[in-house]
């Protein structure tokens, strides 16, 4: 963490937390916060440390940040449409020293071209809103209501967005809801990135799955390989089990396939 905390924090409005890989994360106290599949999407993004990341929908930066943080990438794009929290990912970026590899960018997804990355990517990773516009309550603060729902595109124009800036070969990796899956991967195939790899997760072994993890790889050859269900919790318990210790030691899921 540098020493201009203050510079970047203001405690009347927000919180300073600690999260995992030594990181700091400034955050809406009347926010979303730091969740679990944030964290699972960047440890199951493969790592390519030469290679240059597109974070799409980046809330406070946090994908870039773990990303960054083990080294995964060389550099990082966090795109967010929100002014907010597009100033937040710089203060992120800067209060933990990542400021000149993570390039906080203020676009909608659905109008960025590569020019804007300075050239095409290896690797484009996405936490998107889950729900449809309009869907359920609507959040009193409109940050939050557009976290969650598609009022600025849906998984269609993140998908399309993502195969306008990958380079050939490149890799797309997503975590979404598994209800919603058949949008997810009709977007991939439509859009010319061929679902490669995918993780479905459960909160413990009597629940129904409440997220995917899926990767794509641009121009690739149809075969997905599953990997065995990911369970979080021990039964019974708030223990982790010993897939979920080991992602998070070794910020991988490597042992899943």
């Amino acid at each position: 963490m540098t020493d201009s905390v203050q510079t970047v924090y203001d405690p009347d409005t927000e919180k300073l937390e600690k999260i995992n890989e030594d990181l700091s994360v400034i955050q809406l106290k009347k926010g979303l916060a730091f969740g679990t599949d944030s964290y699972l999407v960047s440890a199951f993004a493969r790592p390519l440390r030469k290679g240059v990341l597109a974070d799409l929908g980046g809330g406070t930066g946090v994908i870039s940040l773990l990303t960054l943080a083990r080294n995964k990438y060389r550099k990082a794009y966090c795109v967010e449409i929100q002014p907010y929290f597009a100033d937040l990912i710089s203060r992120n970026a800067l209060l933990n020293g990542l400021d000149r590899r993570i390039v906080s960018l203020n676009r909608d997804v659905r109008g960025l071209a590569p020019s804007d990355i300075g050239g095409e990517a290896d690797m484009v990773i996405t936490n998107p809103p889950y729900m449809p516009a309009g869907s359920g309550f609507a959040s009193s603060a409109g940050e939050m209501d557009d976290a969650r729902r598609e009022n600025n595109g849906g998984i269609g124009d993140f998908v399309r967005s993502a195969a306008s800036l990958l380079k050939y070969g490149g890799y797309f990796t997503a975590v979404y809801l598994p209800s919603r899956m058949s949008e997810l991967f009709s977007s991939m195939t439509r859009y010319g990135i061929e679902p490669k790899r995918l993780v479905t997760v459960y909160p413990d072994r009597i629940s129904k799955p409440s997220l995917i993890l899926v990767e794509g790889k641009k121009g690739a050859a149809p075969g997905l390989i599953c990997s065995r269900p990911l369970i979080i919790y021990s039964d019974g318990t708030r223990e982790y089990t010993p897939d979920m210790d080991r992602i998070y030691s070794e910020f991988s899921f490597s042992h899943m396939f």
